[in-house]
């Protein structure tokens, strides 16, 4: 059982939505992403997915994308992007589908680590932060500790966090989130969200203090799926 992720999707069977506004190599890029999960992803291997499945704005539209993804290999689990529209309750949306979970304020588990997460947002000294932004960061950073809280309760050592935003603004300074990872003693940061070669320059990579950072984007991973761990 093989760990996998990738990020950004951004699938719109229900909508006209093209992403090759952002450049050539986004064309007929939801067929690349199914191509490499095919090719390498078993029907009892877990695929992270961080967040801007679908440019679906509700369930309606939504479904078609998240039908596609059900019959691809692997049980997926899901945090929510900043496009994700469509997302409900993880209650409503974790009765949808037999091999996809969906990730707010719990945990889910791989082997002996937990899977934590959430969602997300932009860091203070971002260069559009303001004080709207402020709320929601402090309320993303609380939504996380409740996540990797819920996981320390049921005894696990080994943490894994997925998350839609980078865990530091575009200066790579620290933050409310990569100082709670530090605290909690996470093993791996997984997140999506940057687009473009300037982008991928302000996403952390690597060990920081402990913590390995991997951005999964799917225009970073030339739209292929990328192997965590066996």
């Amino acid at each position: 059982m093989s760990l996998y992720a990738i990020g950004d999707l951004h699938f719109s069977t229900a909508v006209n939505k093209p992403m090759n506004i952002f450049g050539d190599n986004w064309d007929n890029h939801e067929e690349k992403i199914i191509n490499s999960w095919k090719s390498q992803v078993k029907d009892d291997d877990i695929v992270l997915v961080v967040g801007d499945t679908s440019w679906g704005i509700n369930m309606n539209e939504a479904e078609q994308d998240l039908d596609i993804i059900h019959k691809l290999p692997g049980k997926k689990i899901f945090v929510k992007g900043n496009h994700d529209y469509w997302w409900t309750t993880v209650t409503k949306l974790n009765k949808l589908y037999e091999n996809m979970s969906f990730l707010q304020n719990n945990f889910y588990s791989y082997k002996d680590y937990a899977i934590c997460g959430t969602r997300g947002w932009i860091c203070p000294n971002d260069f559009k932060f303001t004080q709207e932004d402020e709320k929601i960061y402090k309320r993303e950073a609380h939504r996380l500790k409740l996540s990797l809280d819920a996981a320390k309760k049921a005894g696990f050592k080994k943490i894994i966090v997925i998350t839609h935003y980078p865990p530091t603004n575009d200066k790579l300074e620290s933050s409310l989130f990569t100082d709670i990872y530090e605290e909690y003693c996470v093993e791996k940061v997984i997140y999506g969200h940057l687009h473009g070669k300037e982008s991928f320059k302000m996403g952390l990579e690597g060990i920081r203090n402990e913590v390995e950072y991997k951005l999964v984007s799917c225009d970073y991973t030339n739209f292929n799926i990328i192997k965590i761990m066996d």
